[in-house]
């Protein structure tokens, strides 16, 4: 598993960020396929849409902006879903806030893929079984899928 740690000049810094549990009118979820390089979280991992927060910049401007980014997606209500608080070291705490993002499977033709090296709806029990999903964001959509049995 070699290629899980990639030892060249790109330093990861820890940033907060959002990121969007993007839920399709079937039930599926969207999941973005990392780029494999250097200088990411989890590359080559499946993971959600979303990014580091912006100094200034809410989670969910941060989110929104990130969507329009990678997507091409404009309009959409994110809902608060969960934030993940780490601590990491010398670099402190960081968070990542989670939203749910409804969107329409009709709506998946019109989004253009602009970062990653693929995107594909999957159920969430594919997602969670399926080797090579981000930690934390597999944990969202665990979260996310069984929100009605946390209540």
């Amino acid at each position: 598993m070699k290629d899980y740690f990639i030892e060249d000049e790109h330093r990861l810094v820890p940033k907060d960020a959002s990121a969007a549990v993007i839920l399709l009118d079937d039930g599926q979820y969207l999941l973005q396929l990392r780029d494999q390089k250097a200088g990411l979280f989890y590359p080559g991992h499946w993971g959600l849409f979303g990014g580091a927060i912006d100094p200034h910049e809410t989670p969910e401007a941060a989110l929104r902006r990130e969507l329009c980014e990678e997507l091409g997606l404009r309009d959409c209500a994110p809902a608060p879903l969960s934030e993940l608080t780490f601590t990491v070291g010398p670099f402190g705490t960081i968070s990542r806030f989670f939203f749910e993002v409804f969107v329409p499977r009709a709506v998946l033709a019109d989004l253009r893929l602009a970062e990653g090296a693929g995107m594909s709806a999957f159920e969430a029990r594919d997602i969670l079984t399926r080797p090579r999903v981000v930690p934390y964001d597999s944990f969202a959509i665990w979260l996310h899928a069984n929100r009605a049995r946390l209540q």
